[in-house]
């Protein structure tokens, strides 16, 4: 019974690997389409700021759950 277990654990994690890991090809593809595809300079550091600033976000909404 816990080999069974384990196959459906470990078909589980894979599953779950390759649906974030499409979803990370999706999100990437439609940010080079629609946020500034002419300077990719100024999209990646757009990019980099949005990201900062959502973590920081994060990091301060988690300080206050807990």
């Amino acid at each position: 019974m816990a080999k069974e277990n384990f196959k459906h654990r470990l078909f589980y994690t894979l599953l779950g690997a390759f649906a974030l890991i499409l979803f990370w090809r999706g999100i990437w593809g439609l940010m080079d389409i629609f946020v500034f595809p002419n300077n990719l300079i100024i999209s990646y550091s757009l990019s980099v700021i949005i990201g900062i600033g959502l973590l920081l976000l994060i990091k301060h909404l988690i300080k206050h759950i807990i």
